[in-house]
């Protein structure tokens, strides 16, 4: 992946770029429909095409609970799961980690949670989150992350932003087998 300016605005920091990977091309600035579970909901493949969308986002937390890494790996990833042509990124499951509070544990070691499925529990660690997202065949990878609540205050806030710093020096050292 490779990602090169195009043009400076002369007063101000506004920029363009063009960002190359695998699966085509994206102009920067760049609206990105979210697909959650692999799909944006409401919305056909061929619709998103017209309307030239370049790239969707797929939520690490949700593909990996449902449809599962399984299904997704014997697929092929997720562009052959869900027939989508042109990038994907994913998120890390961070904002999970914010949102499940009443059912996940964070420690310097990830986050342990359980599923809002069917309440089975599960650990997401820097590592084995940048694995989940190669399976899921992601062209762009969110690094895994705590996401603070808004209303924390400033010790927590850096605390979070810390470990997010540390968790993040963790994630390229993994590579899927």
């Amino acid at each position: 992946m490779t990602f090169e300016v195009q043009h400076n605005d002369p007063n101000s920091s506004a920029r363009t770029g063009l960002i190359q990977t695998d699966h085509g091309p994206i102009k920067t600035p760049i609206f990105m429909p979210v697909g959650t579970v692999g799909s944006v909901k409401g919305v056909h493949f061929a619709e998103l095409r017209q309307v030239k969308a370049q790239i969707i986002l797929g939520n690490t937390y949700h593909l990996y609970l449902r449809p599962g890494l399984d299904i997704l790996r014997k697929a092929g990833g997720l562009h052959k799961f869900n027939t989508w042509d042109r990038p994907i990124l994913t998120d890390s499951g961070g904002f999970q980690v914010f949102s499940l509070t009443g059912i996940r544990k964070l420690k310097e070691e990830g986050c342990e949670f359980r599923s809002h499925i069917d309440g089975s529990k599960h650990i997401f660690t820097p590592e084995n989150v940048m694995d989940t997202e190669r399976v899921i065949g992601a062209d762009i990878m969110m690094a895994f992350d705590e996401c603070p609540p808004g209303q924390s205050d400033y010790q927590y806030a850096k605390n979070s932003l810390k470990l997010t710093q540390r968790w993040l020096e963790r994630c390229p050292r993994t590579r899927s087998s």
